[in-house]
């Protein structure tokens, strides 16, 4: 088959529609912390009102107290306009939910459990972080915080793609030491910077 060969208005009309096509994608997937809110836009009702339900947890039974954090999260990514969804399943696993910030897109793993998170834990959930797009990160929740040990193994066993959340660093955040935005972009910042998936807020807060 013989093809007329392409002329340079052609070639033209082709580059102007390829650059309109990125322009538009990336301001459709731009949601970023232009559009979260900073600490000083967030009404300190809604964030009593968090409290209250935070502190609310410990009195319901184990059994419902998982379903209700991943709630309660739910809650906190809402406020700062992290787009959140709520837990969904893919063949074989269950992501706990997820949110966007500065374009990525942030897989959830809750934990409400007395036993602290080890490096098993957190090698499995970086596996499935790693088996998603390239502009997935993770953040893993876990109220009991992380094992010394498991924070040490973790940090040996190569690059991460995963940040970390202690119940501390949530009452933190809603006492108002930091913004949920500032604490992950600073925690992802310390990550990348020393390769150590956790930092309390209490010390990004005095600049460690």
């Amino acid at each position: 088959m013989n093809h007329e060969p392409i002329t340079s208005n052609e070639k033209k009309l082709f580059n102007e529609c390829m650059q309109t096509i990125c322009v538009s994608g990336l301001k459709q997937t731009n949601i970023d912390t232009e559009n979260s809110k900073p600490l000083q836009s967030i009404n300190q009702n809604e964030l009593s009102e968090l409290k209250s339900k935070l502190y609310s947890l410990n009195e319901i039974s184990p059994q419902t107290r998982g379903f209700a954090f991943e709630k309660f999260l739910n809650k906190l990514f809402s406020m700062y306009n992290l787009a959140p969804r709520g837990s969904f399943r893919l063949t074989g696993e269950q992501i706990d939910g997820s949110f966007q910030l500065d374009r990525f897109t942030y897989l959830v793993e809750a934990k409400w459990q007395e036993r602290q998170v080890g490096n098993s834990d957190l090698l499995a959930f970086k596996g499935k972080v790693a088996g998603k797009a390239i502009w997935s990160r993770g953040i893993y929740i876990s109220y009991s915080g992380f094992t010394p040990d498991g924070l040490i193994a973790f940090s040996k066993a190569g690059s991460t793609n995963i940040i970390g959340i202690t119940g501390q660093d949530i009452h933190f955040i809603l006492e108002g030491e930091l913004s949920f935005v500032e604490a992950i972009q600073l925690k992802t910042r310390y990550a990348a910077e020393t390769g150590e998936f956790w930092i309390s807020v209490f010390d990004l807060r005095r600049g460690h």
